[in-house]
C-alpha cells in the first residue's frame, strides 16, 4: 500500500468512523498515544487518544447532528492535510454558550502527522470567530472605509 493509499485509510476512519457516525472506539486505533492536538478552542496540555477523544465528544454534546465535508486532501510524506468544512445546530453548551439552536457552518484546515497507521500530531485552523457569529454571540467584525484611509495618512 502506498503512503498516499494508507493516509486515505487512516483520513476515512477519522472523518467518516469517528465524526460522522460518531464511533469514537475508531480513535484508540488511529490516534497515537502520543498525538498532540493543536485547536484554537482546546486548553492546557495532554497526549494521546483520550484527549482527541474529549474534543470529540465536546463538539459533539454541543453540536449533535455535526457532520464533516472534506472539500480536499493533500498528502506528502508524512503529512495529510484535510480542507473541510463541519455543519451542526448548536444543541449543547460549547465554549460557555448556551444552545442557541442555530444552525452553524464552519470550514477549516487540518495538517495531520502520519506514521504507521496512526496520527501523531494534529494541527487544526479553522474559524472559530466565524462560528460564534453564526450563533449570534460575536459582533460581525466591519471595515469602514472611512476611518481606514484617514489612519493611512
Amino acid at each position: 500500500m502506498s503512503v498516499s493509499q494508507a493516509h486515505k485509510v487512516v483520513f476515512g476512519r477519522l472523518y467518516n468512523s469517528v465524526w460522522n457516525e460518531r464511533r469514537l472506539e475508531f480513535i484508540d486505533k488511529i490516534i497515537a498515544k502520543t498525538h498532540a492536538l493543536a485547536d484554537p478552542t482546546v486548553t492546557g496540555r495532554g497526549t494521546g487518544p483520550s484527549v482527541y477523544r474529549r474534543q470529540v465528544e465536546r463538539f459533539l454534546d454541543a453540536f449533535p447532528d455535526l457532520k464533516f465535508v472534506v472539500e480536499d486532501t493533500i498528502s506528502e510524506k508524512d503529512k495529510l492535510v484535510v480542507i473541510w468544512t463541519a455543519t451542526g445546530t448548536h444543541r449543547g453548551t460549547f465554549m460557555g454558550i448556551a444552545p442557541t439552536n442555530k444552525k452553524a457552518s464552519v470550514s477549516g484546515i487540518t495538517v495531520h502527522q502520519i506514521a504507521d497507521g496512526k496520527i501523531l500530531e494534529s494541527t487544526a485552523v479553522w474559524d472559530a470567530i466565524g462560528l460564534l457569529q453564526e450563533l449570534g454571540v460575536a459582533l460581525p467584525l466591519q471595515v469602514d472605509g472611512a476611518a481606514n484611509t484617514a489612519s493611512a495618512r
